[in-house]
């Protein structure tokens, strides 16, 4: 063997730089992390949850649920706030995603409307605890502020006719103008 290099015949610069690229993939997520870029939720709950949303707040005029980001609030407060609803998510997720394959012998992302109509009323019978997470979190990922996740580009308050609400503490500047000369 050559000084310097070690069995594999790497030089020790070599070795801490195919290191250095192994970790660095892993953090921007070639290592098992959800495909969506999402904290909590897996693949499989990522696409269980949105059709399930989508019940509560479908898409009209305005976009539903899941296309105004609920998924991605729900999700940040399942790794914050709601870190204590994780395992009851986890399991009614689950659990929505084996009536549907059993009743319908698909994915709930691929129901008809009338057949998630269906199941969600199905789970809210037999997972009310789940039902009512899910109900509350969507509202609230819905209407509450975008900048917690949902509500993209605030949707709900340009439905509701809604300038963006005052935060306390908060002065309201419109950056987008510019000041007067």
């Amino acid at each position: 063997m050559k000084p310097g290099k070690n069995s594999v015949g790497l030089t020790r610069r070599q070795f801490v730089a195919a290191g250095a690229i192994g970790t660095a993939a892993l953090v921007v997520g070639c290592g098992p992390r959800n495909l969506g870029g999402l904290e909590s939720l897996n693949d499989a709950e990522s696409r269980t949850l949105p059709p399930t949303c989508d019940q509560f707040t479908p898409a009209d005029d305005y976009p539903s649920a899941s296309q105004a980001g609920v998924l991605v609030y729900i999700d940040r407060q399942l790794t914050r706030h709601y870190r204590r609803h994780r395992d009851t998510y986890r399991d009614g997720l689950a659990q929505t995603d084996a009536m549907s394959r059993r009743n319908f012998a698909c994915d709930p992302a691929s129901l008809s409307a009338s057949q998630q109509t269906e199941l969600v009323t199905d789970v809210s019978k037999q997972n009310p605890r789940f039902f009512n997470l899910v109900r509350n979190h969507t509202f609230e990922g819905y209407y509450g502020a975008p900048r917690h996740g949902g509500n993209s580009d605030a949707v709900s308050w340009r439905m509701l006719g809604m300038d963006e609400p005052p935060i306390r503490g908060r002065a309201q500047y419109d950056l987008r103008k510019s000041p007067a000369s």
